[in-house]
């Protein structure tokens, strides 16, 4: 059987095989956990506690009323220490609060009784208003809130519903490890989603180098969802992103600038299913998530459940620790296709942490780069069928209008660019640069 794709793209070592067949550890509870009041895409939260409130496991500790944001919640019971500015995985620096956690707590345990709601009984605007109130957001890196993905606009029809079980970045494993280890709830989680939007043809996309996870969720849906259809795809980066998914899956085409409801469609990642599942069956907000610790610089990979606001540092120790000295490593917050690099270990696990990736200096790509040689190899890549050649030079010199004209905001910055330029062209950092400042001045126009 010919598996399905898109067109482009790339295939880089994926090195999965150090952690896809580690089954999910939990982590241990911090002393201190460090919650960032933005995690997602939006309207950042603000605090609802301050210095030495006492707090309980789940509770909600920051908020904002707008519908493009999501409350966070406290993972652990303690005491608030601070309400401070503090380094963010992301970059820079955000509104955090830091909770000491009490000497006695004992973590509490939301599915003992089984499920206390029943999940087939509610209807789409309680779906919504409980992921709204668990603080769910997309748990595949994008950390856009799932409430606002799972409101389409009136008039909006959506036929299907979409579940990303690709994981095309290297080295990460934690979505993988939700197929095999949390396939009923992840089932359960996409027959909840398919009453939130209407859609009448589930689907789940699963890369042909996870075939457990295609075996654990076929398994899962013919007793659960026998609907459920799962399509089994190319391995290929970038697969999991949401417009080159719908087109290998489904043959439909995102137009640029528009959504994927525009098409019919509605895309969820495969760890947001089974959140949303615990948070309408047990009432459980989302205060820990699955972490990929991997990377040819760590001692012991791992897949580890994590409460959010555990340190980087915390989560490498749980691994062993480092191979080298830090100085001489690189530590990224996600993937190595897209993640941040981080400078210091002391910054939080939050909602989007995927993986932690640790790469030894002679892995990583040279800081040098040479002239483009016009070679046109970032253009047959680019997924998007854009430029990079023109955007990342646009965005070097700061052109912002042409930038603009060229789609540059359309870019993904999936790095396949980078990854195939003979010249070792930084051109995705390029390209984040006009992103930045094409920002900067919008904002700038209508201050």
């Amino acid at each position: 059987m010919k598996l399905k794709t898109f067109q482009r793209g790339i295939h880089p070592a994926y090195h999965k095989e150090l952690s896809n067949n580690s089954a999910v550890e939990r982590a241990a509870i911090p002393k201190t956990v460090v919650i960032p009041l933005r995690q997602h895409i939006g309207a950042p939260c603000e605090p609802l506690v301050k210095r030495s409130d006492i707090v309980e496991e789940g509770q909600k500790i920051g908020d904002v009323q707008s519908f493009v944001t999501a409350p966070v919640h406290s993972s652990v019971a303690g005491k608030v220490k601070s309400v401070d500015m503090l380094p963010f995985p992301g970059g820079g620096k955000v509104q955090a609060v830091v909770i000491e956690t009490a000497e006695d707590y004992v973590p509490k345990d939301w599915e003992a009784e089984g499920p206390i709601v029943d999940v087939d009984a509610l209807t789409p605007e309680e779906i919504r208003y409980t992921v709204r109130s668990a603080g769910i957001i997309g748990m595949g890196g994008a950390a856009f809130p799932t409430s606002v993905k799972i409101s389409p606009p009136k008039g909006a029809v959506v036929d299907t519903l979409l579940i990303n079980g690709c994981e095309c970045e290297p080295y990460l494993s934690s979505d993988h490890r939700q197929m095999v280890e949390n396939a009923d709830k992840l089932v359960l989680g996409i027959k909840a989603l398919m009453q939130a939007v209407g859609a009448k043809n589930p689907l789940i996309g699963i890369e042909d180098n996870k075939m457990d996870a295609v075996k654990a969720v076929r398994e899962a849906a013919k007793r659960l969802l026998p609907e459920l259809k799962i399509v089994e795809l190319e391995t290929k980066y970038p697969q999991g992103a949401e417009k080159m998914l719908i087109k290998a899956a489904l043959d439909r085409t995102v137009p640029i600038g528009k959504l994927p409801f525009e098409v019919g469609v509605v895309v969820n990642n495969v760890g947001t299913a089974v959140s949303i599942y615990e948070a309408l069956a047990f009432k459980k907000p989302l205060i820990e998530r699955i972490v990929t610790v991997s990377g040819n610089g760590i001692k012991t990979p791992k897949n580890l459940m994590v409460r959010i606001g555990t340190t980087f540092e915390a989560l490498i120790e749980e691994c062993g620790g480092l191979k080298t000295d830090h100085k001489e490593m690189v530590v990224i917050n996600g993937g190595p296709m897209m993640g941040i690099t981080q400078p210091r270990l002391d910054v939080p696990a939050v909602k989007g942490t995927s993986g932690i990736t640790c790469l030894t200096a002679d892995t990583v790509k040279p800081a040098d780069y040479f002239g483009c040689i016009r070679c046109a190899s970032c253009v047959d890549a680019c997924p998007m069928r854009l430029m990079p050649l023109k955007l990342g030079d646009m965005g070097r010199l700061s052109i912002t209008e042409e930038f603009n004209n060229f789609n540059g905001m359309s870019c993904m910055e999936c790095g396949c660019c980078s990854f195939v330029c003979p010249s070792k062209r930084p051109l995705v950092q390029w390209i984040r640069l006009a992103k930045i400042k094409l920002r900067d001045e919008e904002r700038a126009k209508h201050a």
